[in-house]
């Protein structure tokens, strides 16, 4: 984008200046568009999902000009019901996955797995506490740092042969990542079969 007589222009045009006119063409060539006093244009904003736009304000004095999005924080109260409902439908979506063992249990067949019952209450139990702790974020920083947690993560590493055919991992070897996690879908407990056979380590940093 570009700046010019007070008007941000969002694509290449026609432009007249000074009773000429120039092709869109000349915002290909940074000289001209320096010479006719046409600067690139950049915004800064506040994160969407915590802020609306708020203020606006533009810096002239530069190369570049710049328009800055003060930002509001948007409704705290609106923002945690929506980390609420997204936690909510996370957790509905992984008992729709064991459901089928009760239904199967109540019309008399086998019993539900011992496995299988220890994870859907350790899910209930880790469910309520994320309940607790969303209700309990009091602060825009907080809720921004619930759904961006950082963490470090350790993973084997992924063995090929002279094909390129994945192998398997290596007994020892582990890379190191960094990752911003939601609080709100992460749980720490997964049924069985969810198990990634690469996964070392996950640490809140």
């Amino acid at each position: 984008m570009w700046y010019y007589d007070s008007k941000i222009i969002k694509t290449p045009k026609a432009m007249v200046i000074a009773e000429i006119t120039h092709p869109p063409g000349i915002f290909r060539d940074s000289t001209m568009l320096a010479s006719l006093g046409i600067k690139p244009y950049t915004e800064t904003r506040q994160d969407k999902r915590y802020y609306s736009a708020g203020s606006y304000s533009v810096d002239t004095s530069g190369a570049t000009v710049v328009g800055t999005y003060a930002g509001a924080v948007k409704d705290l109260a609106s923002l945690r019901a929506g980390m609420l409902e997204k936690t909510n439908s996370y957790v509905a979506g992984r008992h729709a996955g064991i459901d089928w063992y009760w239904t199967r249990a109540a019309k008399g067949g086998t019993a539900v797995p011992d496995a299988i019952a220890t994870y859907a209450t350790a899910l209930y139990s880790e469910h309520e506490t994320k309940k607790t702790e969303i209700a309990a974020l009091n602060t825009i920083a907080k809720i921004k740092e619930y759904e961006n947690r950082a963490y470090t993560e350790v993973r084997k590493v992924s063995l090929y042969d002279g094909d390129g055919i994945f192998t398997g991992y290596h007994a020892s070897n582990t890379t190191t990542h960094a990752r911003e996690i939601d609080v709100c879908t992460h749980f720490s407990v997964n049924p069985a079969a969810a198990v990634d056979p690469a996964f070392v380590s996950l640490t809140a940093d």
